[in-house]
Parts: C-alpha cells; sequence; structure tokens
C-alpha cells in the first residue's frame, strides 16, 4: 500500500541539482498537479500587470481575441518540456517554438527574467498556503534548478541562482514595475473571461467568478488592474475553501500515475491532437514549423 508521504520520502532521498528535472517532474505531476497548474496559471496572469508585458500581449490581439488557444499553447509547450525533458526531441522543439515567438517581439531581457522568476515563485507561495503540504526544501531548490536549466536554453540573462534569489527578483520587479495599462487590464479581463468557462466556474455567475478571483489577488495586482478589493465575506469563504481542500488531500489516497498538463480538460483546442511545432503564434519572419504531432490533445 502507497502512504501519502512516499514520494516525498523518495524526493528528499535525491540530489536537488543533480537530480532537479525528475524531482520536479514528481513534485508538478504527482504530489500537485492541480495546484501547480492554477500557481503557473497565476504566475502568467501576475505578469499582465507590468504594463510593457500585459501591453504587447494586447498589441498581438493573441491574449484577448484567442485567448483559449493562447492558453493551451503555452501549457502544451511547458508541459512538453517537463514530460519529456529539455533536451529530448520533444523538450527541444517546445523550447525551439517558444524562443521564436519570443525572438519576433522587442522583449526585454529584464521582463524574461521577471516572467520566469514568476514560475519559481508563485508555485512555492501557492503550495505553501493552499496545498495539503508546502514544498520541502528539496522541491524549491530543484524548482530554481529546473528554471535556471530552461532560462539558460531561453538565452536569459543574469539568472537568479537560488529560489531565495528568485523571490527577491520577483517582488522588487513587482514593486517597481506593477503599474495600470489598458492593455494589461484587457488581456486580465480576457483571461478571466475564460476562467469563467472552466468547470465549475460554469456553473456560477460571472461576477462570482471574478469576485472568487479578486480575492486570491493581493492589493497591488488589483491596484495595477484597476479592480476592486473583493467582498470580504466572499474572498475569505473563497481562501477557506482552498485551504479546506488542501487539508482533505493530506488523508486522500496518493496519485499513482503523473498527471501532465495536456490532461486537463480546460484544454480544448486540440481533441485530435497537436503539433508542438506549430503551438503559439507566427509572425512575420517566424521560422516554418517543425513537426512534432503528439495524439490526445
Amino acid at each position: 500500500m502507497r502512504h501519502r508521504y512516499d514520494v516525498l520520502t523518495r524526493i528528499t532521498a535525491m540530489d536537488p541539482v543533480r537530480d532537479h528535472l525528475e524531482i520536479h517532474r514528481l513534485t508538478a505531476t504527482v504530489e500537485f498537479p492541480w495546484d501547480m497548474n492554477q500557481a503557473l496559471s497565476f504566475a502568467l496572469f501576475r505578469t499582465y500587470a507590468v504594463p510593457s508585458i500585459g501591453g504587447l500581449l494586447a498589441r498581438t490581439g493573441e491574449f484577448t481575441e484567442r485567448v483559449q488557444k493562447r492558453y493551451d499553447d503555452t501549457a502544451l509547450i511547458l508541459d512538453a518540456v517537463l514530460e519529456h525533458g529539455p533536451d529530448s526531441t520533444p523538450g527541444k522543439a517546445a523550447i525551439r517554438r517558444m524562443n521564436a515567438m519570443h525572438r519576433a517581439y522587442d522583449i526585454s531581457d529584464d521582463d524574461m527574467r521577471y516572467v520566469l522568476c514568476t514560475f519559481v515563485v508563485t508555485p512555492i507561495r501557492w503550495m505553501a498556503a493552499y496545498a495539503w503540504r508546502p514544498m520541502s526544501g528539496v522541491e524549491q531548490i530543484a524548482s530554481a534548478e529546473y528554471y535556471k536549466a530552461l532560462g539558460r536554453r531561453m538565452g536569459i540573462r543574469d539568472i537568479p541562482d537560488t529560489w531565495q534569489e528568485f523571490a527577491r527578483v520577483h517582488d522588487a520587479y513587482e514593486a517597481e514595475h506593477f503599474a495600470h495599462s489598458e492593455g494589461g487590464r484587457a488581456v486580465a479581463d480576457a483571461t478571466l473571461a475564460l476562467l469563467g468557462t472552466f468547470p465549475p466556474h460554469d456553473r456560477l455567475p460571472a461576477p462570482v467568478v471574478r469576485q472568487t478571483s479578486f480575492a486570491l489577488m493581493d492589493d497591488a495586482l488589483l491596484a495595477a488592474f484597476r479592480y476592486p478589493q473583493p467582498n470580504p465575506v466572499l474572498a475569505a469563504a473563497t481562501r477557506a475553501g482552498l485551504r479546506a481542500r488542501g487539508i482533505a488531500l493530506r488523508f486522500a489516497r496518493p496519485r499513482r500515475d503523473p498527471f501532465h498538463a495536456r490532461q486537463l480538460p480546460t484544454i480544448r483546442s486540440y481533441p485530435d491532437g497537436y503539433d508542438l511545432g506549430a503551438l503559439g503564434t507566427f509572425p512575420t519572419g517566424c521560422p516554418v514549423p517543425h513537426a512534432g504531432r503528439v495524439t490526445g490533445g
């Protein structure tokens, strides 16, 4: 019989630097698959509050007019790197596709570094607040190592060395750069509208979905989007519900098999499968996509 902390015991026995890929796979796909998806989605959402990021995403129209596809493509590209490893054929194809998209736009290295920081920092903080257990020290180190390796393959300079440094860079960047922009607000609104189509939110009135979303945002994020403070009762209930879910999962049967982002029911653009090389955007000058078909998307 498997016990709830068997995977953590296995993780703790590994070297977080040498084994960072396997540790992060276990953390993201076995220990916390639902929470990791929520945290990474929220990490990307935070970046819209930086006007240079939110404004660019709005100008492309991709995150306002084709928000479902952009959500799917982002999840599937990152998922391929994690599932297969960055040095595998699918992993290289996914990174190549991601880099081609980024090179097509004028994105500062500072913005790229900040986005990378959100992928490390937001999940660590989300798990501490809402998951069935916080990420262990080994998992936190492995997460930083995983995204350091990914960041190097993306050509990002001056990547933080530890997860604590990732957090310092993350917080300092938000303190300096969070501000209101029409583009950032438009992308945020489109993302919240998409959230309202996902179960179980699709059964709730749109205003309730927005209020529960506001409940998970800090004051700086709310201010940047000019969102109102959430209803205090609904906000408390939302956070308490997430914490209660985490407590309940401590006593649940542990997951046996990994659960990948491509298996999410919210990924809806590719019912017949997808080509990694064809995901994302292809502005003028982008290379021709390379085949790398995945079925069951």
